[in-house]
């Protein structure tokens, strides 16, 4: 198995696993869910700050040291999983030493190569996997395997099936919901409306389930398009725009499922010199911060994530079970927050 590392701006380097194929894993379609991908109840928790101490954090009666982390994530081309993986290296050195073992590993949304990097993170033996799974219900062979195996298992920021310990997510469906009920309110209760979707992971369907819910209660809005797949990049919004922008002469606004594709919608409006709607996304990344303190910039709001909260509680609910506490609740959704050019001078980001 090669090792190969990557190095962020950050300074923080970061291990990607490039495993070989092993196997086909079979894919199932992606359910629409709104809660725990074992239909357990879901609770709003805030998420402890960089700055608690170990002891604010250790909370598990056993004196297991935690000795080797992985990260199995969708796209480290995407800053927010950038922050993701620099916050589960530091938040696992932070528990257990600067001698524990971190790895962290891009899926590429791609299923089989995702199994194949949880199959090598169990054959090392490996504390805490810690999954953005690529396919929430594919993965699931997989994941009951290595839980089999005795692994720890954390889904975040999106959910898994196979019997994860524990789902630390954003609350997507609010997401979707707070950046609609923004745009019908902008709108007036009337307009044309596109989604810039991504992929069929569970917590952009969530993020789609909420703003269609939304939407659906204002029959003077009509959505014009939702089912193109950005791929949650830049690139990919810029593509799917433009597309959206030449079948569509009547736009009045935008959204889209991750802050990237945003960005990238909006390149594509500048590039057809198109002015005549508004964008709203989902992340706060800081690229859509800076873009909605622009006057003269399309995107209008975002509501943001915490990417760096999610990891670091990640590490600290698996550290928590491995020394025999479990989580009151399986699932934690963390709260959204819309930022718009109202609040926008206030935000810090990431």
């Amino acid at each position: 198995m090669n090792v190969k590392k990557i190095a962020f701006t950050s300074g923080v380097a970061l291990r990607v696993i490039a495993a070989s194929i092993l196997g086909i894993i079979s894919s199932n379609l992606v359910g629409c869910t709104n809660g725990s991908s074992d239909g357990n109840t879901a609770t709003n928790t805030d998420i402890k700050p960089v700055t608690n101490t170990s002891a604010e954090i250790k909370t598990a009666t056993g004196n297991t040291k935690l000795r080797s982390v992985a990260f199995t994530v969708g796209d480290l081309s995407n800053p927010f999983f950038v922050v993701m993986g620099q916050a589960v290296e530091a938040e696992a050195k932070r528990i257990g030493g600067k001698n524990v073992n971190v790895t962290i590993a891009s899926s590429a949304y791609d299923l089989n190569q995702q199994a194949n990097q949880i199959e090598n993170f169990t054959a090392a033996n490996t504390d805490i996997i810690v999954l953005n799974a690529a396919d929430k219900s594919g993965i699931k062979p997989i994941v009951e395997k290595a839980k089999l195996a005795g692994r720890i298992v954390i889904a975040v920021d999106t959910g898994a099936e196979g019997g994860v310990d524990a789902t630390i997510t954003t609350n997507n469906v609010q997401a979707g919901e707070v950046s609609c009920k923004y745009i019908a309110d902008r709108l007036k209760g009337k307009g044309n409306v596109v989604i810039v979707n991504g992929p069929p992971v569970d917590s952009v369907i969530q993020r789609v389930s909420g703003c269609e819910n939304i939407l659906s209660k204002y029959p003077d809005i009509k959505i014009l398009s939702k089912n193109q797949n950005a791929d949650g990049s830049r690139d990919g919004g810029l593509r799917v725009m433009t597309d959206l922008l030449t079948t569509f002469p009547k736009i009045d606004a935008v959204f889209a499922i991750n802050d990237p594709s945003g960005v990238g919608a909006e390149l594509a409006a500048k590039q057809a010199q198109r002015k005549d709607f508004f964008i709203v996304g989902v992340d706060g990344a800081p690229e859509a911060i800076t873009a909605i303190g622009s006057k003269d910039s399309l995107y209008a709001a975002t509501a943001t994530q915490n990417p760096r909260g999610m990891a670091q509680k990640a590490v600290q609910v698996g550290n928590d079970i491995l020394n025999g506490k479990k989580p009151e609740s399986p699932t934690i959704l963390i709260p959204v927050k819309l930022i718009t050019k109202d609040n926008v001078s206030t935000e810090k980001g990431w």
